[in-house]
């Protein structure tokens, strides 16, 4: 059997992951770059959550391109209202989710 180091419990009994989405504080911002880019800044995400699955599931709901820089979720274009529902659906409180 397989112990979970962080909560002591199995792996498949293991809660850190849901207890780590409560935790967070999800800012979401747009910002523009060269010539004239919108792009859509997903910032406070801890390594204690999948941001590289989160980044993924994002891109593919949304039909765009994006990147991770510094912790930070990096999608091409305007996504500002979509990305909240997104989010919840993976498991974030909707007050951690700032707009």
């Amino acid at each position: 059997m397989d112990i979970c180091p962080k909560c002591g419990l199995p792996r498949q009994a293991c809660v850190c992951k849901e207890i780590a989405k409560t935790e967070q504080k999800i800012r979401v911002e747009t910002d523009k770059r060269r010539y004239g880019k919108v792009i859509t800044l997903v910032k406070g995400l801890s390594n204690d959550v999948d941001i590289h699955g989160i980044a993924k599931t994002l891109k593919s709901e949304l039909a765009c391109g994006g990147t991770i820089k510094n912790n930070i979720i990096e999608l091409q274009g305007d996504h500002k209202k979509k990305i909240k529902p997104i989010l919840i659906r993976l498991g974030f409180p909707e007050d951690a989710i700032e707009n």
